[in-house]
């Protein structure tokens, strides 16, 4: 990284105003799931929060598993890669 440049730790794609672009195009998918598919918003703000607390985010993505945690926390049958949720 050159200069005064900083990587969000933190941060989901949502928050940043670099990842909005992929955050479109990551909430297009999280839409286009089906009722079945995905969670609901008080689930997926669950898991977020825990996302947002764990050491293994970095700039919206999972550094375990390297999935956007803001579409892994739609869908039901998604589970943290470390137990968390």
């Amino acid at each position: 990284m050159e200069g005064n440049e900083r990587r969000c730790k933190k941060c989901l794609l949502r928050e940043m105003a670099d990842g909005v672009k992929i955050y479109e195009s990551v909430r297009r998918m999280i839409e286009d799931l089906s009722d079945e598919e995905r969670t609901s918003e008080p689930v997926r703000e669950e898991r977020l929060a825990l996302c947002k607390e764990c050491e293994r985010l970095l700039e919206g993505m999972c550094t375990a598993c390297g999935c956007y945690v803001e579409l892994r926390a739609a869908i039901i049958e998604q589970s943290c890669p470390y137990e968390k949720w």
